[in-house]
């Protein structure tokens, strides 16, 4: 049943802003710096236009498609997004049910307050990539990669734009800021009293050394099993564990794909970390085109996630070159405002706006969306 007074996806968030603590909220909504990558990354979208073709419309046309081999029901998922549980006491659990029902995959993040066993179980059909960090503890990256195989997870995504932690601007000058002022916080954010981050068991030694310091939720821990000196190195090792496709998130320029490329990856994802690490930097709907143009015949898969808002950008997205997008705040939304099927609702929104745009801009399939069907702002002059 569709939310009453709801049009639109952006709609949701006035919704939880009225609903969560406002510390919490600008926990998930913040970007780093001044926050211009952040604005600039839903703006960037508007840039782009729609070129549609008449008379060439299908009602009902193609949107699934598949991604590192596994159907999705239309090129849509959710992005890692960490501590779901203070936005809902299902957390993960339900945001997996969410999309096992839409039949489109989830990242899982490291950050996640319940364990990858526990998500798995929640629902056994969704499909499930699983997020980690090159971990200075390669204990407890070997541990989560293990564990995710063992449940059933089809790809390992290694976040790389965080050798330090972004400066954050709303609440939390920096993420290590965290762990405190979520510690002051009652109500809807006791949740922490019963979880912590939960997949880091690789490490027990340490863990138990972490606590014993004053770190009870191992948010401190977590924040400096991220930081470190990374190189490609760490992404060689990651794939000698596993046989499962492995995806960088946080890629945004040309050479950083080749690399990727030549490291021998099977995705990319044009990302900005939710404009939360380094703020200056292109929106990813504009960094896509070059990603794309440098990857191009290798096999490697490229999506984007950041800024997208509405199935309208799904297509903007498709066209300059993404196989799909990802969506990390709007999913928060929905689960916020109605759990499971909060999310679920955000989906089928998204998907239904795709299919609308698509029959209006002349599109049976996917495989007909390209280039031809936008046009950036800069292009539109008319010389007379």
């Amino acid at each position: 049943m569709p939310t009453p007074g709801i049009s639109r996806v952006a709609d949701f968030e006035e919704l939880v802003r009225k609903k969560l603590p406002e510390f919490l909220v600008d926990y998930y909504a913040t970007g780093g710096g001044d926050e211009q990558t952040l604005e600039d990354s839903r703006r960037a979208f508007q840039r782009y236009r729609l070129m549609p073709r008449v008379l060439r419309s299908d009602t009902n046309p193609g949107i699934s498609t598949k991604l590192q081999g596994h159907t999705v029901t239309f090129p849509l998922g959710i992005s890692p997004t960490g501590l779901q549980a203070a936005a809902h006491p299902d957390g993960e659990k339900a945001t997996a049910k969410a999309v096992e029902k839409a039949g489109v995959p989830l990242i899982l993040s490291s950050w996640s307050l319940m364990t990858i066993e526990e998500v798995a179980d929640s629902a056994p059909n969704a499909l499930l990539w699983m997020q980690i960090y090159p971990f200075q503890d390669r204990r407890i990256t070997t541990n989560i990669v293990k564990r995710a195989e063992k449940s059933g997870f089809k790809a390992i995504v290694v976040t790389v734009d965080s050798p330090v932690i972004g400066l954050y601007a709303r609440s939390f000058r920096d993420g290590l800021d965290i762990p405190e002022q979520f510690g002051k916080r009652k109500g809807r954010c006791s949740i922490f009293a019963f979880f912590s981050v939960a997949n880091l068991e690789g490490a027990p030694d340490s863990i138990a050394k972490a606590k014993a310091s004053g770190d009870p939720f191992l948010f401190g821990f977590m924040h400096r099993q991220v930081v470190g000196n990374h190189s490609w190195k760490d992404i060689a090792w990651i794939k000698s564990l596993t046989n499962l496709p492995i995806i960088l998130k946080g890629i945004l320029t040309a050479e950083s794909a080749r690399d990727a490329v030549e490291a021998g990856v099977q995705g990319i994802i044009v990302s900005t970390h939710g404009g939360r690490q380094l703020d200056g930097v292109q929106a990813p709907i504009d960094a896509l085109c070059g990603v794309v143009d440098a990857v191009r015949g290798s096999g490697v898969e490229v999506y984007m996630d950041g800024g997208v808002r509405s199935g309208r950008d799904i297509f903007k997205a498709l066209a300059v070159g993404a196989k799909a997008v990802f969506i990390g705040r709007p999913a928060i939304w929905g689960l916020s405002y109605n759990g499971a099927d909060g999310v679920k609702e955000i989906l089928d929104m998204m998907k239904h706006e795709l299919s609308n745009a698509m029959t209006l801009c002349g599109c049976k399939s996917l495989a007909e969306i390209d280039r031809s069907r936008v046009r950036h702002e800069s292009q539109l002059v008319c010389k007379l």
